[in-house]
C-alpha cells in the first residue's frame, strides 16, 4: 500500500472509525454493517464502504464487517498496533494536560518526556514525569528513538522548537501553538488550534 496515493481527508476518517468500532467491541457487539458504522460517526454508508475498500476487502455482502477484525485491520493500518513513544515540549497548561492524559496508551502512544525552556519549571514533576531542560532535548530525544512529538509552546517560539525537534529526528509533530511550521517534506504536522475550529462553527450559528 503506498500511502501516498490515499487521500490524507480518508486517513483523517479512519481513526474516527477505529473509535466507534471499539466502543462498539465494549458493547460486546461481533458484527457490524456499513450502515451501522455510519449511524455511530454520521458518514454515509457508501463513504465508509469506499473509504474501506481503500486497503483491500474486510467484509463480505449481506454479513458486514467483524468488528474485531475490522479493528484489528485499521490499527495494522494506522501503525497503532504499536507502541509510539511522544514527546511533549511545554511544561504549561497545555503541556499539564497532555501529559497527564491517560487516553494515550491504549490508542497506541505513550508519553516519554517532557521539555521547557523555563528553568523554574525544569526539574518539578507533572504526573510522572520530570519536566526536563528544553536545551537537553535534542540529545535525550535522539537517545530515546521519539519519533512523535507534541507542542504545546507559544507562537513565537513554536518554529524554534519545531526545527530543533527534526533535528532531533522527530518526522511527526502534533502542534497546539496558534501559528503553521514550515517543515520538511518528510516531516508531517497536525495542527490542532481551538479557536480555528470554533470559527468554522460560527459560520452555522
Amino acid at each position: 500500500m503506498n500511502a501516498k496515493k490515499i487521500p490524507d481527508i480518508i486517513i483523517g476518517r479512519l481513526p474516527v472509525y477505529l473509535r466507534a468500532l471499539q466502543r462498539m467491541a465494549d458493547m460486546g457487539l461481533k458484527t457490524t454493517s456499513s450502515q451501522e458504522l455510519g449511524e455511530h460517526v454520521g458518514i454515509s454508508a457508501a463513504q465508509i464502504r469506499k473509504d474501506i475498500s481503500q486497503f483491500g476487502e474486510f467484509g463480505k455482502q449481506g454479513t458486514g464487517y467483524s468488528i474485531e477484525y475490522l479493528v484489528n485491520k485499521l490499527r495494522e493500518i494506522l501503525k497503532v498496533d504499536r507502541i509510539w513513544d511522544v514527546a511533549v515540549v511545554g511544561a504549561g497548561d497545555m503541556g499539564h494536560a497532555v501529559a497527564n492524559y491517560q487516553g494515550f496508551m491504549n490508542r497506541g502512544f505513550r508519553v516519554v518526556a517532557i521539555f521547557d525552556s523555563d528553568k523554574e519549571k525544569v526539574g518539578h514533576l507533572i504526573g510522572e514525569f520530570m519536566v526536563e531542560d528544553a536545551e537537553t532535548m535534542i540529545e535525550r530525544i535522539r537517545g530515546l528513538g521519539v519519533r512523535i512529538a507534541m507542542l504545546a509552546v507559544p507562537a513565537a517560539a513554536a518554529q524554534g522548537v519545531a526545527d530543533q525537534l527534526v533535528q532531533a529526528g522527530v518526522r511527526a509533530i502534533l502542534n497546539y501553538a496558534p501559528i503553521s511550521l514550515n517543515v520538511p517534506g518528510n516531516v508531517k504536522v497536525q495542527c490542532i488550534d481551538p479557536s480555528i475550529h470554533l470559527q468554522r462553527m460560527t459560520f452555522y450559528l
